[in-house]
């Protein structure tokens, strides 16, 4: 590459960033989706149970149902309402109680005389995230209050083995953690695809293009600049999510190298831009960019392992999805930010989003070029 061509690449760059800067309402979504985004996206659509309200019929007033009664306390579930049994569906029907539970007449004396007698849970299946946890959680701690009464300890018979779990990378199984980090990740492809994209369009609603077409300028050059400029942009805005919301604010901690992050990161800012460029060739006008933006960002967060995992995908999407550079970016990011992966794990990842991240430079390229034969025809 000619020193000149280098030149022309960094002096067009040094234009989109003042571009970038005089657009206001850009700048408003990149500080937004760095600071704000990530923090309600963390800590407002929280997976995990916590404070959900719980009601109790306690028609047995034993020592036992008052010791589980007890039992519920925060941060999982807020401490039980005493109710009837007339006032129960009202509650449920009203959403002030997400569980209800129903203890006999006559428990303890059965309990102590090994009929198993029967306890009523009450689910509000509307919460659907919360609705199999919390079932969960009520008959571990029943369970473990009668078996603590009746016998001394908390765990049932004595099993064959004895099955010690270890939860690495997130021993305390917070929600905020995966959230926070995640919103990150995702950001990048948003932000890219619709900072690139829309530079390309403001080019050509302001009247701009054809200005840069009559200059010693190849499309090449022009696509590189927008690139490195609206990459930059985004890059600063990551390197500041994760420093400061999300080690800072949010206390999640970073296992890897954060150097080896930005650097994966970089690489693909190269492929999310060529996919931005290649929409904004396709597209008219900003709002038919909207439109082709949506189309193609929600299958890429939601298909590429970053809200589900891969291997729960029909097959057939996990190997269209191979031809998608955020598949491998999601997973060597998440192998380096959660779990502390060095360049010697994550580097087949890195060389398969580099190859396919050129591949979708070239398509974006060949439709630049061909946008570019039209003007000037």
């Amino acid at each position: 590459m000619r020193l000149g061509s280098l030149s022309n690449i960094y002096r067009l760059g040094l234009k989109e960033l003042k571009s970038l800067w005089a657009d206001k309402v850009l700048l408003i979504l990149i500080c937004w989706a760095f600071t704000g985004a990530i923090y309600t996206a963390a800590t407002g659509a929280s997976v995990e149970l916590r404070n959900a309200p719980i009601a109790v019929v306690d028609e047995d007033r034993s020592p036992l149902s008052r010791r589980i009664v007890d039992a519920f306390y925060p941060p999982y579930f807020r401490l039980p309402q005493q109710a009837t049994l007339a006032e129960l569906d009202q509650g449920m029907d009203s959403g002030r109680y997400n569980f209800t539970l129903i203890i006999p007449a006559n428990f303890q004396h059965d309990v102590q005389a090994g009929r198993q007698p029967d306890i009523q849970l009450n689910i509000d299946a509307t919460i659907m995230s919360q609705a199999f946890i919390g079932a969960t959680y009520i008959k571990s701690i029943a369970l473990g209050e009668v078996n603590e009464y009746l016998t001394g300890k908390r765990d049932g018979a004595e099993t064959p083995i004895k099955l010690t779990t270890r939860v690495r990378f997130n021993p305390n199984l917070t929600g905020v953690w995966f959230g926070g980090v995640m919103e990150v990740i995702n950001n990048v492809t948003m932000l890219t695809i619709i900072l690139v994209g829309a530079a390309f369009i403001r080019e050509r609603e302001h009247g701009t293009i054809e200005h840069l077409l009559v200059m010693p300028l190849t499309p090449f050059e022009i696509m590189m600049a927008k690139i490195w400029a609206n990459g930059l942009a985004v890059l600063i805005g990551v390197t500041f999510a994760l420093l400061v919301m999300v080690q800072q604010v949010l206390k999640v901690p970073i296992a890897g190298s954060l150097p080896l992050f930005l650097a994966s990161a970089a690489c693909y800012l190269f492929a999310a831009a060529s996919i931005g460029i290649f929409l904004g060739t396709l597209a008219r006008s900003m709002p038919q960019l909207g439109l082709l933006v949506i189309l193609c960002i929600i299958p890429l967060l939601l298909l590429s392992g970053g809200v589900t995992p891969r291997e729960s995908m029909p097959a057939i999407v996990q190997n269209i999805m191979l031809g998608a550079p955020t598949t491998y970016f999601v997973r060597l990011a998440q192998g380096i930010l959660y779990r502390g992966a060095g360049l010697d794990v994550v580097w087949r990842d890195l060389l398969a989003m580099t190859g396919v991240g050129a591949v979708f430079f070239n398509i974006a390229l060949y439709r630049f070029r061909k946008a570019v034969t039209q003007s000037q025809v």
